[in-house]
């Protein structure tokens, strides 16, 4: 029998619910910090979000999950085997925006997940504005969620989201990007892309493509993101090991296709016949980028190289088709990872405090093998 949403049943429920999870809140925290688990699936096997790895090499395999298991039967069950029924949950996901391919997949990537096991789910837009992302949390929260789930815009500025959080004891899992704030304390766990490695991944293959000599434009991320900072980090990191290697402009194009489109359009008519490749922290971005270099005369992947980042379909096919020099794969599906984490944390399981999934570098010599990658 269905329990109306804001029924005095339903409520009873929930407090106890809340009291349970705090309960096991407390215990996570205590086991986190007593063995520092951290669950990394990088090519060098030690690569945390702020550090560096070892190069992408083309044709890696990518890596879906970190905490593989044995086929799942929903409901889930805690340590001591109690059946979780998750139809008696409520889940949030803050999503930061919905619009770009990346973003819709990711949004219906979490829906398709939650139908598949049974949970429900409230999602919010916060359409990239990062005030409107804080007051959509505190709005979910009073809903009486009972664990949600975060795809914050900026790393700096969701601290009173997370402390509401905290104070409703609703378990957070941070999801694509980081907040800032301490796993244990501030939010249970994060489960993204290395997007450091992301960054250097591009370079070595620019490095490579070019026997490292050229001038580069940098289209940048949102401002304040952190897959923009930890892209550029990496990229950098190359750059700055080669001394033929330059970043002659860096500007952000947001993310978005048409914005990366005119900053790439202004840029070309500053630096014109300088530019040797084009570096954009997403594949939306160098789409824009590559029509941009056509509009001004220019031949993308023969005058300029473009590599891009995620994974997108229309980036596979671009590649193909020799405009799009290379995308580093950094997909959006997390969904059922999420979820995993999301039984485990309701059942009082464990949980590490990060999980990073590996990416792969795609370009001409391995693009059509791996389209089951594309989205």
């Amino acid at each position: 029998m269905d329990i109306p949403v804001n029924s005095k049943e339903h409520r009873r429920r929930k407090e106890m619910r809340k009291k349970g999870l705090c309960m096991a809140a407390t215990l996570l925290a205590a086991a986190i910090f007593c063995s520092g688990c951290s669950t990394d699936t990088s090519p060098s096997g030690n690569t945390t979000v702020g550090q560096q790895s070892s190069a992408a090499q083309t044709g890696e395999t990518v890596k879906k999950e970190t905490d593989t298991s044995s086929e799942k039967e929903a409901p889930a069950q805690d340590g001591g085997n109690k059946i979780v029924n998750v139809s008696d949950y409520l889940i949030g996901y803050s999503q930061l925006a919905n619009t770009g391919t990346y973003r819709i997949a990711e949004t219906n990537s979490m829906k398709d997940e939650a139908e598949k096991r049974g949970f429900k789910l409230i999602v919010t837009d916060a359409q990239d504005n990062t005030a409107k992302q804080v007051s959509d949390v505190e709005d979910l929260i009073a809903q009486n969620i009972d664990l949600l789930i975060l795809s914050p815009r900026e790393f700096e500025g969701l601290e009173t989201a997370l402390q509401t959080a905290k104070e409703n004891s609703v378990p957070v899992i941070l999801v694509d990007r980081l907040a800032k704030g301490e796993a244990g304390v501030d939010y249970v766990t994060y489960i993204a892309t290395d997007f450091v490695w992301e960054g250097q991944a591009a370079g070595e293959w620019l490095k490579d493509k070019t026997g490292g000599t050229c001038n580069i434009i940098e289209l940048t991320g949102t401002v304040g993101s952190s897959s923009a900072q930890d892209r550029a980090t990496g990229f950098a990191g190359v750059v700055d090991q080669n001394e033929g290697m330059k970043i002659i402009a860096s500007q952000t194009g947001n993310f978005e296709r048409s914005e990366g489109q005119k900053v790439m359009e202004n840029l070309l008519q500053a630096h014109g016949g300088e530019v040797d490749a084009v570096f954009c922290h997403n594949d939306q971005m160098a789409l824009g980028a590559v029509q941009a270099i056509k509009a001004a005369g220019y031949k993308p992947n023969e005058d300029i190289l473009v590599i891009g980042i995620d994974g997108e379909m229309d980036s596979f096919k671009s590649v193909i088709a020799g405009e799009m020099s290379a995308t580093v794969v950094s997909s959006p599906m997390y969904g059922p990872i999420t979820f995993d984490t999301v039984e485990k944390i309701l059942a009082g399981q464990e949980v590490p405090e990060q999980t990073i999934m590996e990416g792969v570098v795609v370009d001409a010599g391995n693009a059509q093998e791996n389209m089951e990658l594309a989205y």
